[in-house]
């Protein structure tokens, strides 16, 4: 029986899952990606003696205790690989003074919130409970759920039981809503900004939290695109080809059934299957002129809240910030202006505990902003603007960050602005959002509950991957995405799935 051939579109982390487990289960695949490295978003970059990185900054399934590791083992990403697991996720600094350590350890953590807000002991107990229960939760994720037949509910339904009150609860309360029950007012505004995004659900918050005191959401040293690199390997040792420099511009259909693609230098390439891991809306809208959408399909589009882009200040320090906690966010003397909003707080990173990012007693920082497209977009006609609210940007940041650390303006060699545009360029992501659709209280039965399908109606031997269809955001849902379209391939091709660990290097 011939092999049957599948056209894989983009080479981000869920082009090269879906690629790695097509070629486990024998089919004959091959990869178009528009940059020249693999990885899309899970990226780093590199000026001068520095590299910067854009991506993982902490990583579910790092433990080998994890039902999630398996996977990262099957697609060559954690052998000889080394993981760091903070004692500290972050500090959150007031401006009297107090400073809030979270702590990754619960324990720990109950105890500095105590030691914060005394009168607040039983929405703290209540809180780190809810963490611990968290901690012995492991998401179901060996098959997808349009595989799911009876056997395999019951199962997941008996193995969640026990939690399943907690995910209702957990489920319909903000961040927002929950911090407002501490009547400390330190604590009532700092802990938003363990996970400063709208409407966020604690259930999100309690699960990373869980993850992390399990210290299986560790950082991998070498930094997001040595990751990717390593994945990109891995599909290339199961016999897996990568095409660079190969930006998709149409999906090729016939008899509504995709056949192929059309790349931009008009070179057509065709196969029995096409997986498009390349932006949602790229995909649908543009590469299938959206002849194969629907008014669901539409709306999701329309009226769906997506992470906002980013905009990342990276610096390099002729500095040794080693003895500095890692993540600080900290309330400005004055509120300054960045791209248009207000700032009353600014957030640093360093990274020093990678030292293959920085030369010996140099340090990479990162400060990080919520973006707005619409105004990058606008001021991106323009380049001359562009890259004047850039520099504007940066010397903002270093004017903040030189109060803080004094002399830092002297040591600075490098300079990087990533703005939304930048991601856009690079990745296609739609409006530069780096994880799709955002999570809400609103939106967990839908993203989370009812899912999105990875097919399209009418359209026969096509699959779509990546975050626009796997919600819930992050480099592991991603790769899950490609594992489970393969799954579902396998399951049309009456083939059974299998699959295979990297041989360790």
């Amino acid at each position: 029986m011939t092999e049957k051939s599948i056209i894989i579109v983009g080479a981000g982390i869920a082009g090269l899952s879906a690629g790695c487990y097509g070629q486990m289960n024998g089919y004959r695949t091959q990869i178009f990606e528009r940059h020249t490295i693999p990885g899309g978003l899970c990226t780093s970059w590199k000026r001068g003696e520095y590299t910067f990185d854009g991506c993982i900054h902490w990583l579910v399934g790092s433990s080998p205790s994890s039902s999630f590791y398996p996977i990262w083992e099957e697609l060559g990403a954690v052998q000889g690989r080394r993981f760091v697991n903070h004692e500290e996720f972050m500090r959150i600094e007031g401006p009297d003074g107090k400073t809030f350590i979270i702590y990754t350890d619960v324990d720990r953590l109950e105890q500095q919130m105590k030691e914060l807000a005394p009168a607040d002991a039983a929405v703290i107990e209540e809180f780190c409970s809810a963490v611990r229960l968290f901690t012995r939760f492991e998401p179901p994720m060996d098959k997808p759920r349009e595989l799911y037949g009876l056997v395999d509910m019951l199962k997941t339904g008996l193995k969640t039981l026990p939690f399943l009150s907690a995910i209702r609860k957990w489920s319909q309360v903000s961040i927002q809503d929950f911090a407002a029950r501490f009547s400390d007012p330190f604590l009532r505004q700092a802990f938003p900004l363990i996970s400063d995004m709208p409407d966020f659900p604690m259930f999100a918050v309690l699960l990373v939290r869980a993850f992390i005191h399990n210290r299986n959401a560790g950082y991998p040293i070498g930094g997001s695109l040595k990751f990717s690199l390593a994945i990109a390997r891995r599909y290339r040792d199961l016999g897996g080809e990568v095409h660079y420099k190969s930006p998709v511009e149409k999906i090729l259909v016939k008899n509504d059934r995709a056949v192929g693609v059309r790349l931009a230098d008009g070179t057509e390439h065709h196969a029995d299957i096409v997986i498009s891991a390349a932006d949602g809306h790229a995909t649908i809208f543009d590469m299938l002129e959206g002849q194969y959408s629907s008014d669901e399909i539409r709306g999701y589009y329309g009226k769906l809240p997506i992470f906002q882009p980013y905009i990342q200040v990276s610096l390099g320090v002729n500095r040794d910030f080693s003895n500095e906690p890692h993540l600080i966010t900290f309330p400005l003397e004055a509120p300054i202006t960045v791209a248009g909003e207000v700032r009353q707080r600014m957030g640093v990173k360093h990274y020093c505990f990678d030292p293959s990012l920085a030369p010996a007693g140099k340090s990479v920082l990162v400060v990080m902003f919520w973006g707005n497209y619409e105004h990058w977009k606008h001021l991106y006609a323009d380049r001359e603007r562009y890259e004047a609210e850039k520099q504007q940007i940066a010397d903002a940041v270093i004017a903040q960050l030189e109060k803080r650390f004094p002399g830092l303006t002297e040591q600075i060699e490098v300079v990087d602005v990533a703005a939304p545009m930048t991601y856009e360029r690079y990745t296609g992501n739609w409006q530069g959002s780096p994880e799709g659709w955002m999570l809400t209280t609103k939106m967990m039965g839908t993203l989370m509950g009812e899912g999105m399908r990875k097919t399209l109606p009418g359209l026969e031997s096509f699959y779509m991957v990546g975050q626009w269809v796997e919600p819930g955001g992050g480099v592991p849902t991603v790769a899950v995405s490609g594992r489970n379209a393969i799954q579902i391939i396998c399951k049309r091709d009456k083939k059974i799935f299998v699959t295979e660990s990297a041989t360790p290097f």
